[in-house]
């Protein structure tokens, strides 16, 4: 089974960056549709951002679209999710999940459902 792990979480100012990443252990990435989602403390998990296998097609929240960038680098096997200009609203854990299958080459929805496989998540806290 595909087995995921966040990184790049942290603490940072309003305004800041922070670059998170998701890599796969055992697992060549190039065939999964990839999906960040989040959850913070009370609200339930939310979808952020998904990319198809191929990269031909990504997905953002509202609430993110333009302050966060999606992209795949087959050759590190890894997924980042580039977040700038957090606010403190963005507080929460992030998960990135994995979704194979024919459907997945092009496309991705970003419900929990979609995805298959999950990572442990990574704490990213946005506060001065």
């Amino acid at each position: 089974q595909l087995q995921l792990v966040e990184s790049g979480g942290g603490l940072v100012q309003p305004g800041g960056s922070l670059r998170l990443s998701c890599a796969a252990s055992g697992f060549t990435l190039d065939y999964y549709a990839i999906g960040w989602f989040r959850q913070a403390p009370g609200k339930e998990r939310e979808g952020v951002s998904c990319i198809s296998s191929s990269g031909g097609s990504t997905k953002y929240a509202e609430s993110v679209k333009g302050r966060f960038t999606i992209s795949r680098d087959n050759a590190k096997n890894t997924v980042t999710l580039q977040m700038n200009s957090l606010k403190p609203e963005d507080t929460a854990v992030y998960y990135c999940a994995g979704a194979g299958g024919v459907l997945a080459q092009r496309m991705c929805i970003m419900t929990s459902t979609f995805f298959g496989s999950w990572g442990q998540g990574t704490q990213v806290t946005v506060s001065s």
